[in-house]
């Protein structure tokens, strides 16, 4: 077992959100108490107190949660369904299946794999995907199996449908780590488990191509990166991460490039571990993010 999954064995984290109100705190800490469970974090953020939306964290230790988890359960649902909340329940201790998506560029694939390997990132990756080859030996020399699917064409029905086949029912999210395909409405329908890409820019700033020679041709000061997850609406879902650097009129386009690239990789990575940890409540078009 690795140093990760040890520190939280049979600690849960519960999720709780929805209209605000008296006695939710109560309620949620009186639950665990009565199942024998001890809270070792909690964050919560309500957007009014009368009348607004109320959003919970929870991390509780329960020693035996795996055989207690259909009875607390059973407790959350009679507990919190007549309060009018949705809730989600979790073992911390069984990481979630990764599947990331990429193309030429290796910065963002290559960070999230050298973040897991580190034990960084608690996920298991069960397989890498890329329209080109040239990563193939990299992501093997990690030991993850790797997969070409090819894409070419404005037609990318058949595509989809083998990247499909090989996510079906073997991951519980897909990380798009700088993969230059869009996805289309009814892939997004299908793969049932959320999808977190990385765009190079503060959305929706130089968005198609060459985007760091737009950013050096408009004489920017700053340039970013934001993580969000993926909706049918091109590069419009909810955001999860940003971050930016500060350049100067002296860099040239690569240069922007470069320092881009950093930023990128670390905005993905803490997206990543942020929702790997059930640390982000999708709301709407925005998230709740507790870090």
């Amino acid at each position: 077992m690795s140093v990760h999954l040890a520190s939280v064995r049979d600690r849960a984290c519960l999720i709780v959100h929805g209209p605000d109100r008296p006695g939710i705190v109560a309620a949620v800490s009186a639950l665990i108490t009565r199942n024998g469970g001890n809270i070792v974090a909690l964050d919560q953020y309500t957007d009014d107190p009368e009348g607004g939306r109320f959003f919970q964290r929870v991390e509780f230790h329960r020693p035996g949660l795996a055989a207690a988890s259909e009875e607390i359960e059973a407790d959350l649902a009679k507990t919190l369904t007549p309060l009018g909340m949705e809730w989600q329940l979790t073992d911390q201790s069984i990481p979630k299946r990764m599947a990331i998506l990429a193309s030429t560029s290796d910065h963002c694939l290559l960070e999230l794999l050298w973040r897991h390997r580190r034990g960084e990132l608690p996920v298991t990756i069960p397989m890498v995907i890329s329209n080109h080859t040239n990563v193939a030996e990299d992501v093997r020399s990690f030991g993850i199996p790797f997969f070409h699917v090819p894409s070419q064409g404005p037609d990318k029905s058949e595509a989809e449908a083998r990247i499909l086949e090989l996510l079906g029912g073997n991951v519980d999210f897909v990380v798009l780590a700088r993969y230059m395909q869009i996805i289309s409405e009814d892939f997004l329908d299908q793969v049932g488990v959320p999808v977190i890409n990385i765009h190079h820019s503060f959305l929706p700033a130089f968005i198609g191509a060459a985007p760091y020679r737009k950013a050096k041709e408009r004489g920017v000061k700053l340039i970013g990166a934001t993580s969000h997850y993926v909706t049918k609406d091109l590069d419009e879902g909810p955001i999860i991460e940003q971050d930016v650097a500060r350049v100067d009129h002296a860099m040239t386009a690569h240069d922007l490039q470069a320092r881009g690239a950093y930023v990128e990789r670390a905005v993905l990575s803490r997206a990543v571990q942020w929702h790997a940890q059930d640390r982000v409540i999708r709301h709407g078009n925005h998230t709740i993010v507790f870090p």
